[in-house]
């Protein structure tokens, strides 16, 4: 494997700039690459034509560059509409669609000089952080080849686990790049809802339960592209607190079940950070689990029922859509004006106590995932322990906290458990505290470097 694809982004920007690495020479090893390991992981789908790229990458060659991501390959969550390139939303709804226009987003990664080259691989419309769809197959973790990547922005983590890209977009409602951080051994990190702008939809009504973010395998590159998703509006930089105090949360007093090991991960975890001086306390948590999840589910279900019930109004396309789909647009509709209500009653304590705890805390920590890299050909665990999943997405309820609240998260990876397979935990900052978290991962990425440790695939 080519040395360029172990460099961060930004270090291949700065060689790419000094004309010491050329544009060709790294999309022919990311080709080449490709090539080698993406029929195990399955991260990368819809790959544009190797000599059209190749041409791109000599037109990057022969210009000054644009922008950071200047010649950089970048594959795009396939959620994203790509002038040019198959857009499926892994539904066999639009597994033929090739958008005439970019959306947002990609506009913005060309303008930064990326090269795209193709879409990273999700579930149907991003529902489920298991990455398998009936157009492309599952994604596989590159640490465990017979286990799920996560999702939705599973094909971006484990693209970047296996060193095919460097930096990769992903979005995040339900823990849609947390859970996939955490399974691939990278850094996920999902923004202050609002941040990063979004394309103008059908909807009136324009929730905030969802946001794109930026993944990698370094917080450098994070925040890199982090101030390219947001069209300049993040501005990085700030300086790390000496003794930052962070609640630890854990399984929110017993209600959040966890799988053997998770919390032992969180544990060594905490242990660094105490190393580091950060001060890391037990925190009860100031809301019971099930309010938040009554909260969460009802908006959820209503928004996901305003973006898909025009397919589920036609028998035709119903047909066509995937259970997953069907419950959220079925459960949308049997919302009520009272019941919506309450939900954004429940949402709007839970960021009164929010704040409260921001005053005591700099960042309140649970883990990323309650459970390890499931076997990839099941659907969605089914139970946790002894615990029983009563929905398709129970299991991944620990992410809620942060999606409700619309707060900055940021997942970093902490290491590996008994059976050899990556997690993490996640740090929960106050709205518009995304720097301040963005610092507290550049120490911890300094002093952990956990991503340089490559899975076997390599």
């Amino acid at each position: 494997m080519s040395d360029l694809l172990n460099m961060d982004a930004l270090e291949l920007s700065r060689l790419i700039a000094a004309r010491k690495v050329t544009a060709v020479e790294l999309m022919r090893a990311t080709l080449s690459r490709i090539n080698a390991v993406n029929g195990a992981v399955n991260a990368i789908v819809s790959l544009r034509d190797r000599e059209a790229l190749m041409g791109e990458a000599r037109l990057a060659d022969a210009m000054a560059p644009v922008g950071w991501l200047h010649g950089i390959p970048f594959a795009v969550k396939d959620l994203v509409a790509v002038r040019g390139v198959r857009s499926t939303s892994g539904s066999p709804l639009f597994a033929n669609l090739v958008p005439k226009a970019d959306d947002g987003l990609a506009r913005r990664l060309r303008a930064a000089g990326a090269i795209i080259i193709g879409k990273t691989n999700v579930p149907a419309f991003g529902l489920g952080s298991h990455s398998s769809n009936p157009i492309f197959g599952v994604t596989k973790t590159p640490y465990g080849l017979d286990r799920t990547a996560g999702g939705s922005s599973g094909g971006a983590g484990a693209a970047l686990a296996a060193r095919i890209v460097s930096v990769a977009d992903g979005s995040d409602m339900m823990g849609s790049l947390r859970n996939p951080a955490a399974w691939n051994n990278v850094y996920g990190f999902r923004p202050t809802t609002g941040i990063v702008p979004t394309d103008a939809g059908e909807n009136v009504f324009q929730h905030q339960l969802s946001t794109n973010g930026p993944m990698a395998r370094s917080v450098a590159d994070m925040e890199a592209l982090l101030t390219t998703l947001t069209d300049g509006g993040y501005r990085g930089g700030a300086n790390p607190k000496s003794a930052p105090r962070i609640g630890w949360l854990a399984d929110w007093g017993g209600a959040y079940p966890m799988e053997t090991g998770v919390l032992d991960l969180a544990e060594s975890a905490i242990a660094t950070m105490t190393d580091l001086g950060w001060k890391v306390e037990p925190v009860a948590p100031p809301v019971a689990a099930d309010v938040l999840w009554e909260s969460w589910t009802a908006l959820r279900s209503f928004a996901v029922m305003l973006n898909l019930g025009s397919h589920w109004r036609g028998p035709a396309t119903r047909a066509i859509l995937n259970p997953q789909a069907l419950w959220e647009v079925e459960q949308g509709f049997a919302q009520t004006g009272d019941r919506v209500q309450r939900a954004a009653e429940i949402r709007l304590d839970w960021l009164r106590r929010l704040e409260d705890m921001f005053t005591r805390y700099d960042a309140l920590m649970l883990p990323s995932t309650q459970c390890w890299p499931f076997p990839s050909d099941w659907d969605w665990p089914r139970t946790i322990g002894d615990t029983e999943m009563d929905t398709y997405h129970r299991w991944m309820e620990c992410v809620v906290p942060a999606s409700l609240a619309g707060a900055p998260a940021l997942a970093i990876p902490a290491g590996f458990g008994a059976a050899g397979l990556p997690g993490g935990v996640q740090l929960i900052g106050p709205r518009g505290g995304d720097a301040a978290l963005m610092a507290l991962g550049r120490v911890w990425h300094d002093a952990t470097g956990w991503p340089q440790v490559r899975p076997p695939v390599i």
